[in-house]
């Protein structure tokens, strides 16, 4: 089941939404964090700079088989090997990884799904403890460019309900992503 309000724009645009090495510094990824997990990978746009970041495995999850074919390609062309597509519908599979098995999941403009608590619950069992759940959003906008309508977008609140009903520590810090973008980061204890 694809992700409601999911559709992609164009790469370029897309990409120039974000500055990802930014981003991700801001969210605490770094060379401790050894697997990772990107759940809705795209164009890969976070997946490729965060496993040139971490020391393991990046999982790169995607139910479009396009973007899996894509980010292949690039993988391909930038000789990276520490990337594992997986190429599922992980709201209704899950991901198939292992409890407590990575440092780090990415939930990166994703909880405007249907059922964010589902996925954040997958989320939770695959983090090892310690591990972190990183989420950034559209902030909540009719200004912005792109992202889910207002009437699913989720505001930072209703993240953090979500993430500490999903079992997550967080100290609420919302971290400015500009010029679109919120994020907060839940830890499994």
């Amino acid at each position: 089941m694809k992700v409601r309000d999911s559709a992609m724009p164009n790469e370029d645009m897309w990409n120039s939404f974000f500055d990802p090495p930014e981003i991700l510094s801001k969210l605490k990824l770094n060379k401790e964090v050894k697997d990772a997990v990107e759940f809705g990978s795209g164009y890969g746009t976070f997946s490729i700079p965060a496993s040139l970041i971490i020391n393991g495995n990046l999982y790169a999850i995607d139910i479009e088989s396009e973007m899996i074919g894509l980010l292949k390609k690039k993988m391909s062309a930038q000789e990276i090997a520490n990337i594992k597509l997986l190429h599922k519908d992980f709201m209704k599979e899950g991901t198939g990884l292992a409890d407590n098995s990575v440092d780090y999941v990415m939930l990166f403009n994703i909880l405007h799904t249907e059922k964010p608590e589902k996925l954040l619950s997958e989320t939770y069992r695959i983090l090892a403890i310690g591990g972190k759940a990183a989420v950034i959003h559209w902030i909540y906008s009719a200004d912005t460019p792109r992202g889910p309508s207002l009437e699913i977008r989720p505001t930072p609140e209703m993240c953090i309900r979500w993430l500490t009903n999903s079992g997550f520590s967080l100290n609420n810090e919302i971290i400015d992503l500009p010029p679109y973008h919120y994020g907060l980061i839940g830890v499994k204890t």
